[in-house]
């Protein structure tokens, strides 16, 4: 997703990487318009592998809408079903205001950080095996 821009032209991007188990996203550029092919999405994609944890930083996005606020909203549910530990880094307030409004910041557990983050994807214990 690209969009110009006086002149420059901004990328929306996702950088997925693996970390003893837990899978990083790290989310980079605007986040205004729902496409399904969205890098924002890859982080579903990773919650559906049922890692030990999924951590998605968002402190690299620059503009944060209300597509960006639904997505990440499904990215949770996803993590709900799948009984996968979900921590968001947002400590911008490009990210942290749409999602006080929208009141979806009560459904995440949001970090300052990528280490706190980290810490709190591990320190959930793995669930039981049926």
């Amino acid at each position: 997703m690209s969009r110009q821009s006086d002149g420059a032209v901004e990328v929306l991007t996702a950088h997925t990487t693996e970390h003893d188990g837990i899978t990083l996203v790290t989310v980079v550029g605007e986040i205004d318009r729902m496409k399904p092919d969205s890098p924002l999405l890859q982080a579903a994609d990773a919650v559906r592998r049922r890692p030990a944890g999924v951590v998605v930083d968002l402190d690299a996005v620059t503009f944060f809408g209300s597509a960006g606020v639904n997505m990440l909203a499904a990215v949770w549910q996803e993590s709900d079903a799948q009984a996968v530990p979900l921590a968001i880094v947002a400590s911008k307030r490009t990210v942290l205001m749409p999602l006080t409004i929208s009141g979806v910041d009560a459904l995440l557990a949001l970090y300052p950080n990528r280490s706190d983050a980290f810490a709190a994807v591990r320190a959930v214990p793995p669930p039981r095996r049926r």
